[in-house]
C-alpha cells in the first residue's frame, strides 16, 4: 500500500465517503505524496510532453494571436493575461517573448498563472521571468482571477 493510499483511506474511514475533486486533489496535490508536488511529470523523463515543451513557435503564435485580439479589443488597461495549468511555464514565456514587440501590450497586462502546486509555481517563476520585469502572480483557481478584461 503506497503512503497515499493510506491516507486516503484514514480519511474515508474517519470522515466518510469523499468527492471526486477531494480524491483528484489529493491524488496530484497532496503536499508529500501528489502527482504534480513530487516530481516533474514533462518531457523526454516524465509522463507527456505539450507543443510548447517541443518548439517555442507554438507559443509565439499563440502570443501574437493574443496581441491581436487584445488591439481588436481596444487594447484595455489593465488586463489579465493567464493561463491555466501552465505545467513548467514554457507557453507564457513564450508569449511573452512574442508579444515585447506589441507596444502597450506588457504595460498594461497583469500575469496570472493559476497553478496549485507549489513545486511547479517555483520552476513557472524561473521559466517564466526570464528576459521581462513583468510581476507575476498566481491564484489557485480561475475563480480567483480579478474582475477585468482577461485573454
Amino acid at each position: 500500500m503506497t503512503p497515499l493510499q493510506a491516507l486516503l483511506i484514514e480519511r474515508i474511514s474517519h470522515g466518510g465517503p469523499i468527492s471526486l475533486a477531494d480524491y483528484m486533489a489529493e491524488c496530484l496535490l497532496h503536499p508529500q505524496h501528489g502527482y504534480y508536488t513530487t516530481r516533474d511529470p514533462f518531457g523526454v523523463a516524465g509522463d507527456f510532453t505539450t507543443a510548447p515543451e517541443i518548439s517555442q513557435m507554438f507559443g509565439e503564435l499563440v502570443g501574437l494571436a493574443l496581441a491581436q485580439a487584445w488591439l481588436d479589443q481596444g487594447a484595455p488597461s489593465p488586463f489579465t493575461l493567464a493561463e491555466l495549468g501552465p505545467g513548467r511555464g514554457t507557453l507564457m514565456a513564450d508569449i511573452l517573448r512574442a508579444t515585447r514587440v506589441v507596444p502597450g501590450f506588457h504595460t498594461a497586462a497583469q500575469v496570472m498563472l493559476v497553478e496549485a502546486s507549489p513545486t511547479l509555481r517555483r520552476v513557472q517563476e524561473n521559466t517564466v521571468s526570464r528576459g521581462h520585469d513583468l510581476g507575476l502572480c498566481w491564484v489557485e483557481a480561475a475563480h480567483d482571477l480579478p474582475e477585468q478584461p482577461l485573454f
